[in-house]
């Protein structure tokens, strides 16, 4: 059952998949991002393999290549744009799984050291050997670099959406609603 794997986030109050278990995290959230950035570069790579061959044979046969050239470099950007952010946010999240151990410990340890010696619903005070990692807390700076990586990913996004080709299609679907032609058809 998925839905006990879901929580609501300490710092943004979201829900989302794994944050108390790692076990959840790597398989619902880690790998398929990994694998999907993979494909994605894999992907592009062969692209623009394929836009350069293009490219190569227009400029054999005497074709203007201005607006290929112009498509390629914003792809190019765009991709970059794109995968720096999910690398730094799939990077938070290998870190996150690395040390959760640790940080639950340490939590742990200190609710055990306040006065009464037991911490919140009836959990064991760790002893001995696993009571020697005891310290290790999480940099609040790597979450809000995640979560701003994450929004950056959505906002490099919009400028490939909207540019002024979206603009005008928009401005022609509103213009067929109210049952007028735009200027460009009359």
């Amino acid at each position: 059952m998925l839905f006990w794997f879901i929580s609501g986030d300490i710092l943004t109050g979201v829900c989302y998949v794994g944050l108390w278990n790692v076990e959840t995290l790597r398989s619902f959230v880690l790998a398929p991002l990994f694998v999907y950035l993979v494909l994605g570069t894999i992907f592009l790579l062969a692209g623009f393999v394929s836009l350069f061959r293009i490219r190569t044979v227009m400029k054999h046969d005497g074709t203007k290549t201005d607006k290929l050239e112009k498509l390629m470099i914003r792809i190019g950007v765009f991709s970059v744009m794109y995968t720096v952010p999910a690398l730094v946010v799939l990077a938070c999240l290998f870190y996150e799984q690395a040390y959760m151990d640790y940080w639950m410990l340490t939590w742990n340890m200190e609710m055990c050291s306040r006065p009464g010696h037991h911490t919140p619903y009836s959990i064991p005070c760790p002893v001995g050997e696993r009571a020697k990692d005891l310290g290790r807390k999480p940099d609040f700076e790597v979450f809000m670099i995640k979560y701003l990586m994450a929004l950056v990913v959505g906002i490099t996004s919009s400028f490939w959406i909207w540019s002024g080709k979206t603009f005008n299609s928009w401005k022609e679907f509103f213009y067929r609603l109210r049952g007028r032609r735009s200027e460009a058809y009359v």
